[in-house]
């Protein structure tokens, strides 16, 4: 800690979701590295004193002695900050081949990635704690995927790189040869009030060996021990929204939402118009539950997309005919009503979808910061939490 205040240096920012929930838990934030032009406008509209470092810029082209040196002039220290002054380095490494929405066939080894920047930073930072968020499908990615076809009995079998949970092992591999100790989990952002179903992987590593776990979840889904997940209702029932941004439908869409009410989707359209809805989707495999989707208030959000409106992830209102407002999806995200975001409504969309919920992020700051201080927090150890909440 500098002047007892931890610190911590942010990779891969966008719009500032998990630093603004971990500056929440009591952290400062020194340096950011971000490559969205409207993120870190959005940044440094919100927090001036960051400018330095909120400029478009590629991580492989900033070095780690870049961030300490921006670090100490934030901090007014007259000198760079030292390899192991920092607290926390942040980040979620962009990985979407790993993405159970993507295509399979796009799987690619973490190693070729820009992860390996971020394994860079800890590496040279040396910061007593990392913490890494990332999609649920790294738990499950392989490294090479082989077509379906091309498995089974008349098939040699699979190599080890093809096995799912292939990359998820290169991953804590590269993790631990920076010799921290290192623990991770599949968290369910409605768990710790956070009004939308939104699971993603969490790794923490701590440098100095500390006993680390996660904070216990605080809501559930039955609601029978902790109170009940948040609903759409309780994260928008006074919101304030005077000047609405949101992407329109167009005139084919609005035709079967219309014939929809709260809670609905394209399953519940009239028997004849359910092809000619749906299209080409209508015979394709899946679930296809965000299809002409209208959001239930009684329910948590679905997971924020970068799309609202997108055909196949529709979070079309359930009263009015129009998706979620970037001021709603912002608040579904738990940002903050006064927070700005920069640029066209699409990227306002985008730099939300991409966040992590500021109030998942506030709990794993507290979390954190318990342990810093000596205070351990209560908490389970991975295989406790997953027998506890089911994931």
């Amino acid at each position: 800690m500098i002047n007892n205040q931890p610190i911590s240096i942010s990779l891969f920012t966008g719009a500032y979701g998990l630093d603004l929930g971990l500056e929440k838990a009591g952290f400062k934030t020194i340096s950011v590295v971000e490559k969205d032009k409207d993120a870190v406008k959005t940044i440094a509209i919100n927090r001036p004193y960051l400018q330095e470092s909120a400029v478009s810029r590629e991580i492989e082209k900033v070095s780690s002695q870049q961030l300490l040196e921006e670090g100490g002039r934030v901090l007014k220290l007259g000198r760079a900050l030292l390899p192991g002054e920092v607290d926390l380095v942040t980040g979620g490494p962009p990985c979407q081949p790993f993405s159970t929405a993507g295509k399979r066939g796009s799987v690619m080894d973490p190693r070729g990635s820009l992860f390996m920047d971020f394994i860079r930073v800890v590496k040279e930072v040396q910061p007593r704690f990392f913490l890494m968020e990332n999609v649920r499908g790294l738990l499950s990615a392989s490294l090479r995927h082989r077509p379906i076809n091309q498995r089974g009995k008349n098939y040699p079998p699979l190599e080890p790189d093809e096995i799912a949970g292939a990359a998820l092992q290169v991953v804590l591999t590269e993790m631990k040869q920076l010799g921290y100790n290192v623990v991770y989990n599949l968290l369910e952002a409605a768990d710790y009030g956070v009004p939308q179903n939104r699971l993603r992987v969490v790794f923490i590593g701590s440098r100095d060996g500390e006993n680390v776990t996660f904070p216990l979840a605080k809501y559930s889904k039955d609601g029978k021990i902790l109170p009940k997940w948040r609903t759409l209702k309780d994260g928008l029932i006074d919101l304030i929204d005077n000047k609405p941004e949101f992407m329109s439908y167009s005139e084919n869409r609005l035709k079967f939402l219309k014939l929809l009410t709260a809670g609905q989707n394209w399953r519940y359209l009239p028997e004849e118009l359910k092809q000619e809805a749906m299209g080409g989707a209508y015979n394709s495999g899946g679930g296809k539950v965000g299809f002409y989707r209208r959001l239930s208030w009684e329910k948590p959000s679905p997971t924020i997309t970068t799309c609202p409106h997108q055909k196949a992830t529709d979070m079309c209102h359930p009263v009015e005919l129009r998706p979620l407002t970037v001021r709603e999806s912002a608040r579904i995200q738990t940002f903050p009503d006064d927070w700005i975001f920069h640029g066209s409504i699409s990227s306002k969309y985008k730099q939300i979808g991409n966040a992590v919920p500021v109030l998942l992020a506030q709990e794993l700051g507290e979390y954190l910061l318990n342990v810093m201080q000596g205070n351990q927090p209560i908490g389970k150890s991975v295989a406790e939490q997953l027998s506890l909440f089911p994931v």
